[in-house]
């Protein structure tokens, strides 16, 4: 991605965290890395099934992007400074300023709206009315031996219920690159080694931390969108496309070395989840002297 945009990741307690939704859109359709939803949605605060931003990157995820050119890392609690007085009194002057001006389009919409109902619903009341007339007129006329008296309904009106005050949905901006006391550029970091050197970022700091970064790019490369696979008894989740259209296929764990033995038992048990599960497991050994990755994949095969 040379000379385009990069991603901003904004580091804090070196996690990395995605707040701006277009980039989070950029990301997912555009690098393929999905990442995990944090934040609660308006008005549903105690929902979990669907969540809103920001959205936090596993730390393989976002070495991925730093090292793929497509992202920086950005130190974020450096980043703010705190505001003046008479900047943070314009900042709020001009916020009130917005809403008010989207709440008066609203209110002047609502109002020709409302004002068509009313000449559409007085007229529904208009006709509704000489009905109930005519079925007064219609009455039949009970009679007994000695009179007949004649009865005529009078049309009750319901009164109508008090028009509740109107709701509004108004936009306002949330994200910190709209605050003049905010500033990215001198914070950002476009490489790993630089983002250790300011001590915002470690990963990856061992073999086995180099091992998961090395087989995560390898499968990405491949085209493949990778999720955490630890409820599945590995370390990702292996999907031949976006993960809200299809299920994964594979289950991975990473070996770090190819002299690393494996216990029996523990290749039975992968096996036996893997085929419980509907997936495939896959031993992803990282060989850092060649700079190479291998697979090799355990299921349950029929007997007799």
């Amino acid at each position: 991605m040379e000379g385009g945009r990069r991603v901003p990741l904004l580091v804090s307690d070196k996690k990395a965290f995605v707040w701006d939704i277009d980039d989070i859109a950029v990301i997912r359709t555009e690098y393929r890395v999905c990442g995990t939803l944090l934040g609660t949605l308006p008005h549903l605060s105690q929902q979990n099934v669907f969540l809103g931003v920001p959205l936090v990157l596993s730390p393989e995820e976002a070495v991925l992007l730093v090292n793929k050119g497509f992202a920086v890392l950005v130190d974020d609690p450096a980043a703010h400074s705190s505001p003046e007085l008479a900047a943070l009194e314009k900042w709020n002057l001009g916020r009130s300023e917005l809403v008010q001006s989207q709440i008066a389009a609203l209110e002047a919409k609502d109002t020709g709206s409302h004002s068509k109902d009313m000449s559409m619903s007085e007229k529904a009341q208009q006709k509704r009315e000489q009905r109930e007339a005519r079925r007064a007129a219609a009455t039949a006329i009970k009679t007994d031996a000695d009179a007949a008296l004649s009865v005529s309904r009078v049309p009750v009106q319901a009164p109508r219920p008090p028009r509740t005050a109107p709701t509004y949905t108004v936009i306002i901006p949330g994200t910190s690159t709209s605050f003049s006391w905010y500033t990215q550029e001198p914070h950002a970091y476009s490489t790993i080694q630089a983002a250790k050197d300011a001590g915002i970022w470690s990963y990856p700091s061992d073999l086995t931390e180099r091992a998961k970064c090395a087989v995560f790019q390898d499968l990405w490369e491949k085209g493949y969108y990778m999720g955490g696979g630890l409820k599945f008894g590995g370390d990702f989740l292996v999907y031949p496309g976006d993960p809200l259209r299809y299920h994964s296929h594979f289950t991975a764990t990473v070996i770090e070395s190819p002299d690393k033995s494996i216990m029996p038992m523990e290749i039975v048990a992968h096996g036996r989840l893997g085929t419980a599960t509907k997936k495939t497991h896959l031993f992803c050994t990282w060989d850092e002297a060649v700079g190479d990755v291998s697979y090799v994949s355990i299921e349950w095969a029929g007997f007799g």
